[in-house]
């Protein structure tokens, strides 16, 4: 068990690492030695050295390069998807627990409706019927994770709006709005960012796994999974196509996953 101290401390040297995660992969094109889209077909596939740092790919482009440019699209689109999910959910959610009866059954019976499959196998499903790319990507996973926050949301609004201090404060003239901005939101806001913390790394999987099937991110846009799809045709004759973005996603997932945790240790006193 550690200590709040010790957590605190922790939690600042890996949340400076993933700012740093975040600052580089805005400004990694900057260190980009190659166009991440220029072909070069006398140079295919060649293994990495003083030229190409990571070695080329199977149209000659710098693997290094596209790397770096990676980092960029991977962490914008998780980022990206992450928020609209969160604040989406979160409405929902406050409306659900706000509202009760009618619209909360409805709302609640659609979300368990989606839950009720699999979430790689519905978003392959959805992505399958209109047709591959980032933007479809991004709205059929959308469709899934919504479910997440909306079902916390309403768990939480529920517990909260019937205490003394909301009962108060309705009484003296506080309209909805009002509850909800000042004295709900302020009381459920810590648990949502523990979970938002938490999906960080899950959805950046999902996009990479998306894109490893072809369904995400295409080329010749430089994405992980992307290329890790166009470097598995090469696993033996080039194994630097899939071992660097493979190692790409390992450290920087990781760095999330453990923000995640360290996140919720310093939110939620039930597992200090």
């Amino acid at each position: 068990m550690r200590s709040r101290k010790r957590i605190k401390v922790f939690f600042i040297i890996i949340l400076s690492i993933a700012i740093l995660s975040i600052v580089f992969a805005i400004i990694a094109p900057v260190f980009a030695p190659n166009d991440p889209l220029q072909t070069d077909f006398v140079h295919i596939l060649e293994k990495p050295s003083e030229k190409y740092l990571f070695g080329t790919d199977q149209v000659g482009r710098c693997v290094y390069s596209r790397i770096l440019y990676g980092a960029k699209v991977s962490l914008g689109m998780t980022f990206l998807l992450l928020s609209l999910i969160f604040i989406f959910g979160l409405i929902i959610g406050i409306v659900a627990g706000m509202a009760g009866g009618i619209i909360d059954t409805t709302i609640m019976r659609i979300a368990d409706t989606v839950l009720s499959f699999p979430d790689i196998v519905f978003a392959i499903a959805i992505v399958g019927i209109l047709g591959p790319g980032m933007r479809n990507t991004i709205l059929a996973l959308s469709v899934i994770w919504w479910t997440k926050y909306a079902r916390l949301t309403r768990v939480l609004v529920m517990g909260i709006k019937n205490r003394e201090y909301v009962d108060a404060a309705v009484m003296v003239g506080a309209g909805k709005l009002k509850l909800i901005t000042h004295y709900i939101l302020p009381n459920i806001i810590s648990p949502l960012i523990v979970q938002l913390a938490l999906d960080i790394g899950g959805m950046m999987l999902a996009l990479a796994g998306l894109s490893f099937l072809g369904l995400g991110v295409q080329s010749p846009t430089p994405e992980w999974g992307n290329m890790l799809n166009e470097g598995r045709s090469y696993m033996q004759t080039a194994p630097w196509l899939l071992i660097y973005p493979g190692v790409a996603i390992f450290i920087v997932v990781s760095i999330f996953n453990i923000l995640g945790d360290t996140v919720r240790d310093l939110l939620d006193p039930k597992h200090v």
